[in-house]
């Protein structure tokens, strides 16, 4: 009735007219606030040798100059692989070393460029490649192990009929997500509440609890609306960690915010990779051999970025290799960003099948079906996945855009200067489930309201929570009030790593069925026989409304979900398709974008307009990683070059004229409750490859290192 159902998001009013407050933003909470300016370090490794404050202190409007000499005793969170208030040693470059406290935001930048620090340098590692050399074998990540196999991948592979063996590169790459890291933070007595910017809520309690040495009970978090994340926002960064540590040094409230240049080197980024993938397969195609090695770079106690999960999973072959290796950097620490792993890891395995196919003569979507296995290929089938509609995917895809028009013949379609070329790749994202809860109550005006510390970083969470206790509770989602992101609340999944929509409203729905039962008891009636609709509970003939079962009180109560051990019974994962047709400059080596389409199979789609919302970004954004999103690394110096939106280029409207999206009908009664997956991150997932298979079927020219930009064309193109 209400759950499945394309509604408008119902904060979209707040957000159109400005009136959905972000934590810069919060100035009703702190009318007193003083602003804060973080200065970064000028060098990527060493020390500091000396900070001279006297003339910043003594510039107009300063209240004080924070560093590490006087912020007191800082613990280090595990979540962080470097310090956020650096000094005086120094890890990174931009590292925050300072923050310049003022009465107005103008007057602390201008204090910032009158502090004198000098630095003794060290030399460092910046560059992946030279590095390799000293990797070593990652430890477990977002994928799991940093080794797995099966079978016997050397022997199998030397006795493929057909091999492939190459390697692809990924840049470093930024979230450049539209609200910029900041913070308000406000001390009342031994008590710290931090409006931030933040995806989950708990961690970030934990994360600041530890880092001031005080109990999380005194550490309050709030983030009702967050513009964009993209994984930068898991944990806090130095904005929050400042403001409060300058907030309770002043005795004032304090406001902190990252200029967009300074994102960049100060938090945190996707680490570039190095892939090697060797394909071993009979004549017809069929998989016999599949390994997937990937280099990536971090700083010390850093993760992997596990560019081969997805290779763990995706396709058939009894023989099998899948292998991350990291080595130490002193660039920025990398983390967490849209679909860590597979993101990069698809870029090179769906150019990889398109090459494979191209060796045994298959049409490209030929070669996935027949590759296709309905089991966790390294356990067998005693892991089967939930639900697997893979095929369908690419079936129902290549139909609706039309890939039976696509010239098999590389550089044989041409349009005036324009090269045509058509190319599809897979998408894969693994479907993650996490703990969440929810305190839901009902009025004696039979309003029904949900609380839960789930954040919504511009994902649609509040609608689809407010969906959810609607369908349970028989109501209009009109009438429902949902508040999120607040540390007070329930703790829930949190929004990352795709699990945030199946996962916080399957702790809701728990939370309004125990509520449920709980009216149904209280109106008694037999909990077995009562319905919820029209605003009444019903049972038989009798009726009550659902304000008046709630009594003059009102009732309310918090459950949520846990989910054992589904994900070791069952493989778990959302898939796709995608397509995509290019235009490549015969003359510049242009590429532009002509269409972009993908059919998508992620269990019940709960709201399909803010799913669609999503998807269309997350496939922007892989068009962005194919075509130009580059941290250009300078190994002198070792920092990222491409700071600002002016010098790292992500798509823009004309970049993107036309995309379609198609959601397969799909429950997987084993995912949830609601028979949902997550969404948010599969669109990203092989939407770069197709791009990059659509440009080598419209020039013949292969590239295997992204981005795609037109100088590793021109001089390769056809003659005009």
């Amino acid at each position: 009735r209400v759950v499945g159902r394309p509604l408008d998001r119902v904060e979209g009013p707040l957000k159109v007219s400005g009136t959905a407050p972000y934590a810069y933003e919060r100035h009703d909470v702190a009318p007193d606030a003083t602003y804060g300016w973080v200065v970064g370090s000028t060098i990527a490794k060493g020390r500091i040798q000396s900070i001279d404050t006297r003339v910043a202190e003594a510039a107009p409007g300063v209240i004080a100059v924070i560093h590490a000499a006087n912020a007191g005793q800082l613990g280090q969170s595990g979540s962080h692989a470097v310090r956020l208030l650096g000094g005086p040693e120094i890890e990174h470059y931009d590292q925050a070393v300072a923050l310049i406290v003022a009465e107005r935001f103008e007057q602390a930048r201008h204090a910032a460029a009158l502090l004198k620090i000098d630095y003794v340098v060290e030399d460092g590692r910046y560059d992946l490649e030279d590095a390799i050399p000293h990797a070593r074998q990652a430890p477990r990540g977002f994928g799991g192990p940093g080794l797995t196999r099966a079978g016997d991948f050397e022997a199998g592979y030397a006795a493929a009929a057909v091999q492939l063996d190459e390697r692809y590169t990924t840049p470093d790459q930024s979230h450049q997500m539209m609200e910029p890291h900041a913070s308000t933070a406000r001390w009342d007595g031994d008590a710290l509440t931090l409006w931030t910017s933040n995806q989950m809520i708990a961690d970030a309690v934990g994360d600041m609890a530890v880092t001031l040495g005080i109990a999380k009970d005194k550490v309050r978090i709030i983030s009702p609306y967050i513009g964009g994340g993209f994984g930068s926002k898991l944990w806090v960064r130095a904005d929050a960690v400042l403001a409060a540590i300058a907030a309770r040094h002043i005795g004032r409230p304090v406001k902190v915010a990252l200029a967009r240049p300074q994102i960049a080197n100060n938090t945190t980024h996707r680490p570039a990779t190095v892939q090697r993938i060797r394909l071993g397969a009979d004549p017809d195609g069929r998989i016999v051999a599949i390994g997937h090695e990937s280099w990536s770079g971090n700083q010390p106690g850093g993760g992997t970025e596990s560019a081969g999960i997805q290779t763990r999973l995706l396709y058939r072959g009894e023989n099998r290799l899948v292998a991350h290796y990291l080595t130490e950097l002193n660039l920025p620490e990398g983390n967490a960003m849209r679909a860590p792993g597979e993101a990069a890891g698809m870029l090179a395995l769906e150019v990889a099948m398109d090459e494979l196919a191209e060796k045994v003569g298959l049409d490209p979507v030929e070669l996935r079906i027949r590759n296709d296995v309905q089991y966790d290929p390294e356990k067998g089938p005693e892991r089967p996945f939930s639900s697997r509609p893979f095929i369908e995917c690419l079936r129902i895809g290549a139909k609706r855009f039309g890939w039976s028009e696509r010239l098999r013949t590389p550089a044989s379609r041409r349009e005036g200067q324009w090269l045509i070329g058509m190319g599809m790749a897979a998408a894969f994202r693994g479907n993650l489930v996490t703990s969440s809860h929810a305190r839901v109550g009902i009025e004696r005006d039979g309003r029904v309201w949900v609380e839960t510390d789930m954040t919504d970083i511009g994902t649609g969470s509040y609608t689809i929570i407010a969906q959810t206790a609607a369908e349970m509770l028989g109501v209009d989602i009109a009438d429902v009030d949902v508040r999120l992101g607040d540390s007070a609340f329930p703790k829930s999944a949190g929004s990352g790593g795709q699990w945030g929509a199946n996962s916080a409203t399957a702790g809701v729905y728990a939370a309004c069925l125990s509520l449920r039962r709980e009216i149904a008891q209280k109106a008694g009636f037999n909990e077995a026989e009562v319905d919820f609709a029209d605003g009444h509970v019903i049972s038989g003939n009798r009726r009550i409304a659902l304000g008046e079962a709630a009594g003059p009180d009102g009732i309310s109560l918090t459950d949520g979900i846990d989910f054992g051990s589904l994900s070791k019974r069952y493989a778990q994962a959302t898939f796709g398709a995608h397509f995509c047709e290019v235009g490549v400059d015969i003359h510049t080596g242009e590429i532009r974008i002509r269409r972009q389409a993908g059919a998508f199979a992620a269990g019940r789609i709960l709201n399909p307009k803010s799913a669609r919302s999503q998807v269309i970004g997350s496939m922007t954004m892989g068009a962005g990683a194919a075509l130009m999103e580059e941290l250009v690394v300078d190994p002198r110096f070792g920092y990222f070059v491409t700071r600002d939106l002016v010098d790292y280029h992500v798509p823009v409207h004309a970049d993107i004229p036309d995309q379609d999206v198609f959601f397969l009908p799909e429950l997987d009664d084993k995912s949830s409750p609601m028979k949902a997956k997550g969404v948010g991150e599969l669109g990203i997932c092989g939407a770069g490859a197709a791009i990059a298979n659509a440009v080598y079927n419209a020039t013949g020219i292969r590239l295997r290192d992204y981005p795609l930009t037109l100088d590793k064309l021109i001089d390769r193109l056809p003659p005009p």
